[in-house]
């Protein structure tokens, strides 16, 4: 009866302390080991204070998650946080009283916040061009090319000498499945992402006009240039011979490399807790391939992954937005960071984390976990590498997968997918601009 009592008592104390705190709603889009170390950080924060309680939730993938954070919004209750991938910058940037910049949520609270400490390509994607930060860095990406080392050994090529251009990965792929090696060759992951905006910033072409959209709401589509059309065409021609498998839009072909299916995966760095977890063979990673008879390639890469926006709702207090500062000081923090790329594979967005593990020799132990922020720094960026900021990017790159999968199908030319693409996607970007001047 005693023991019975106090449980209760216990429980009751902990459920009265719990209630002080101040309650901050975090949405988020990460799945499987990513979103469970999010959560584990999440937890960390709640157990290192007893001030505010952080409440993660997963929402759905990146773009359902958007979709969530809006429509809770328009309803009068958003969360305080919502993790936002890169593609929705502008939308968030041009959202007005839905969100609170992240420059002014420390100013209001009082918190010191150093944005300097971050690496310059994710700094600047996701502030103004004045320098002003608009939402929090985080989990920031790059795209990289995943290869299995025992399928190359399989198939009479060198693990130690992945292939560097797109010739010479056409001739790996085809090995490869000749082989019997892999059943796939070559398959990409986020097909908008890895062949047309990553692969515009390394061949330093325009993705768009205005500097990808960076220079204004004005911009339009260019990825029906000569290049763009080449590169379609010869992902067609590899697909008609069996060197390339098309995987599915967005992270689905993700699943195909860790399973062994394909055997070269071009997809995200932050697939490295997955790798991890279910690769049961020999694996390495390795730079994106360019063509090596256009002038100046490769540039560098440019930063995928998200960010996170504070988001306004009626009612709002003072006690909450100094809760989501104080969150935000908490991951920003140097160890927090370095726990972030270790274990997810995502960028070292910090200087001095990326410094510290160099010097500590987790590189040199770790061979190919410094090729993302290697790739992503090997240049100084361009008008063409800077980034995007493209209104309703999601959408877009919804329409160019429509359009290239048509293509891949039979049903048009290389050169009618990317005019389509781009004569859709303009009127994307058209009604965004009246929608946002």
């Amino acid at each position: 009866m005693y023991k019975r009592l106090l449980t209760v008592l216990l429980a009751a104390l902990f459920l009265s302390a719990n209630a002080q705190r101040v309650e901050v709603q975090f949405w988020y889009g990460l799945t499987g080991p990513l979103g469970e170390l999010l959560e584990a950080i999440t937890d960390d924060f709640n157990a290192s204070q007893d001030r505010f309680h952080v409440e993660a939730s997963f929402r759905g993938a990146y773009p359902e998650t958007m979709v969530a954070a809006i429509a809770a919004f328009r309803a009068g209750n958003a969360p305080h946080i919502v993790q936002m991938f890169e593609v929705g910058t502008a939308t968030m940037m041009h959202a007005g009283g839905a969100i609170l910049p992240v420059y002014q949520l420390f100013e209001r609270t009082g918190i010191a916040f150093d944005p300097e400490v971050f690496l310059p390509a994710v700094r600047g994607y996701y502030s103004l061009p004045d320098g002003r930060l608009m939402s929090l860095p985080f989990n920031s990406s790059t795209a990289i090319m995943w290869y299995n080392r025992d399928a190359f050994r399989a198939a009479g090529l060198d693990p130690d000498a992945p292939p560097q251009t797109w010739t010479e990965l056409r001739e790996a792929a085809r090995q490869i499945v000749a082989s019997g090696a892999a059943r796939c060759g070559f398959t990409t992951a986020w097909p908008t992402w890895t062949q047309f905006e990553q692969f515009s910033a390394i061949h330093n072409v325009p993705l768009a006009t205005l500097a990808n959209g960076m220079a204004g709401l004005g911009a339009e589509l260019m990825i029906n240039s000569p290049l763009h059309v080449r590169h379609v065409q010869n992902l067609i021609d590899m697909q008609a011979e069996g060197s390339f498998t098309y995987g599915g839009r967005d992270s689905s072909a993700d699943a195909l490399f860790p399973s062994g299916e394909c055997a070269i995966l071009h997809g995200s760095s932050g697939l490295l807790a997955r790798v991890l977890r279910e690769a049961q063979f020999d694996w390495a990673v390795a730079y994106l391939p360019y063509y090596d008879d256009v002038e100046g390639a490769p540039k560098n890469s440019i930063i995928g992954g998200a960010s996170f926006w504070v988001m306004t709702a009626p009612g709002r207090t003072d006690a909450e937005y100094q809760a989501v500062a104080e969150f935000f000081s908490f991951i920003s923090q140097p160890e927090v960071a370095r726990r972030w790329h270790v274990e997810s594979g995502f960028l070292p967005i910090r200087f001095d984390v990326f410094e510290q593990l160099q010097a500590e020799g987790f590189y040199a132990a770790n061979p190919g976990r410094d090729i993302p922020k290697l790739q992503l720094t090997r240049t100084e960026p361009t008008e063409n590498s800077r980034g995007l900021r493209l209104g309703n990017m999601p959408e877009i790159r919804n329409i160019i997968q429509e359009e290239v999968e048509l293509a891949l199908q039979g049903q048009q030319t290389a050169q009618q997918a990317l005019d389509n693409a781009v004569r859709r996607g303009n009127e994307v970007l058209r009604a965004f601009e009246r929608a946002h001047r």
